[in-house]
């Protein structure tokens, strides 16, 4: 097993990334050896003692290390050399410091879509997170320390969630097929969408008695799921083939007049052939789909990571 050196967190040996914030193993963990221990206190005579974290005065600090390795607290101003009293170098921070630009850029916008403020990308790899990452938003606490990567390969643009405990989201802009397990941000409600299969045929009874119920839609695929913070299921709003439904703040056929971020007609999932789609009915603030593995992004593209919306443009 191996200990994320941020978290705690006990991964598999072979894993790339923490299971729990999502931080790079093969950078800053160590193999696992139990609990940290409290710092002993130090022969006479042999120098001086390891310094306690501030945060959780547990664990002893690496001396390689910005932050408590038990804890993840963050070192302010701890020595990277023994020495001295000699004051650590500043550490570069931002894109443009640790890479070269690229052609590519991230541009942070407001709710009213204003431009808050410029990212360049470089590199092949550029991490996005709340610690310690190439585009970095330290005040956002939806971020996880290492929240999501864009890689660019011959030109193009992929995004990559690493594992954050919110997600990461990207905004359609066309009809998206829905595939099952797909999590949907529908102004501030996140909802799953489940394939649930056609049922069989229901057998006659033996007495040839016909049951009471509703005979149209003769059967539910598929179903969306209202979720709460903890991700425990709210409400559910059930799919028939043939049968479109619309998702808003004042009409629908499922209405969430308690969402001033949803447009009065925001959404519609349409049932076309044995598919689901979802299409963005012009809403104010779109509709945004979870990342699962990667998505390629263009020029335009809109992302969400923790609280911050970011739109891709070139340089």
């Amino acid at each position: 097993m191996t200990r994320c050196a941020y978290c705690g967190r006990e991964n598999d040996a072979t894993s790339k990334y923490c299971a729990d914030c999502g931080k790079p193993l093969d950078r800053t963990s160590r193999p696992s050896t139990g609990p940290s221990r409290p710092v002993a206190a130090p022969d006479e005579g042999s120098g001086p003692p390891p310094q306690a974290c501030p945060h959780c005065h547990y664990a002893p600090l690496l001396p390689a290390l910005p932050f408590c390795p038990s804890c993840g607290g963050r070192i302010a101003g701890a020595r990277r050399e023994s020495g001295a009293g000699t004051a650590p170098a500043p550490r570069p921070s931002g894109t443009s410091a640790r890479r070269a630009a690229g052609p590519w850029e991230l541009v942070r916008l407001n709710e009213a879509g204003n431009e808050l403020s410029r990212h360049a990308l470089g590199g092949e790899e550029i991490t996005i997170g709340r610690v310690e990452a190439d585009v970095c938003f330290a005040d956002d606490a939806f971020l996880s320390p290492l929240h999501a990567q864009i890689s660019v390969r011959n030109g193009t643009l992929y995004l990559r969630d690493l594992g954050s405990r919110n997600g990461t989201w990207f905004f359609i802009e066309t009809p998206y097929v829905l595939d099952d397990g797909d999590l949907l941000l529908v102004g501030s409600q996140v909802l799953r969408f489940r394939r649930l299969g056609y049922p069989g045929p229901h057998p006659p009874e033996h007495d040839a008695t016909r049951r009471l119920g509703s005979l149209v839609p003769s059967a539910d695929i598929a179903s969306l799921t209202q979720l709460r913070s903890d991700a425990s299921p709210r409400d559910v709003l059930h799919l028939s083939p043939g049968r479109a439904v619309v998702l808003g703040r004042e009409q629908g056929d499922w209405v969430f007049p308690y969402d001033p971020s949803m447009s009065g007609r925001h959404a519609e999932i349409r049932s076309e052939d044995a598919d689901f789609v979802i299409v963005d009915l012009g809403s104010r603030n779109g509709v945004a789909v979870g990342v699962r593995g990667e998505v390629t992004l263009r020029e335009g593209s809109r992302l969400l990571v923790g609280d911050k919306l970011l739109r891709v443009e070139k340089r």
